[in-house]
């Protein structure tokens, strides 16, 4: 990871994002690995997530994928949700490591939590744009917290 991070505060807890990658809206990073790009939670959606379980992939390695197409479930402390393609590409492969430890996620989701590698010629949004994007959505994300927490009491 980058010297060099932006914090964005959900509350008391610190997202931080590093700025040597780029965004996409459904909170993850991709980081530009040669021609195929690593993606990852950012630490705003594993704040979200918490604690992962289990990780299955719905595709196989070498599959073209439309931006917000479904190409996994995660199974986290808080529920079982689908995974979608943050970009249109090709989703090349995927981290062998997570299907053995999926907390990799948890514990190191800027390096060695990341979940596959893609090929896109897609649009990213930067560090400051994200930021941008979380300050607009950060309301509702409350809203809608507050209401799961509202309805687990």
């Amino acid at each position: 990871m980058s010297d060099s991070s932006v914090v964005f505060m959900m509350g008391k807890f610190e997202a931080v994002l590093p700025s040597d990658r780029s965004y996409a809206d459904n909170h993850h990073w991709l980081k530009q690995e040669g021609p195929v790009y690593r993606v990852g939670f950012t630490s705003y959606a594993v704040r979200l997530l918490q604690d992962v379980y289990f990780l299955d992939w719905s595709i196989d390695p070498d599959t073209a994928v439309r931006k917000k197409q479904e190409v996994g479930e995660i199974e986290t402390s808080k529920a079982v949700a689908s995974l979608y393609a943050p970009l249109d590409g090709r989703i090349v492969a995927f981290n062998p490591a997570l299907m053995n430890d999926p907390s990799l996620i948890n514990t190191d989701n800027y390096d060695g939590g990341w979940l596959y590698e893609i090929e896109t010629a897609a649009p990213m949004m930067t560090v400051d744009d994200y930021v941008a994007h979380l300050n607009a959505t950060w309301d509702a994300t409350q809203r809608t917290l507050k209401g799961q927490y509202n309805e687990a009491e």
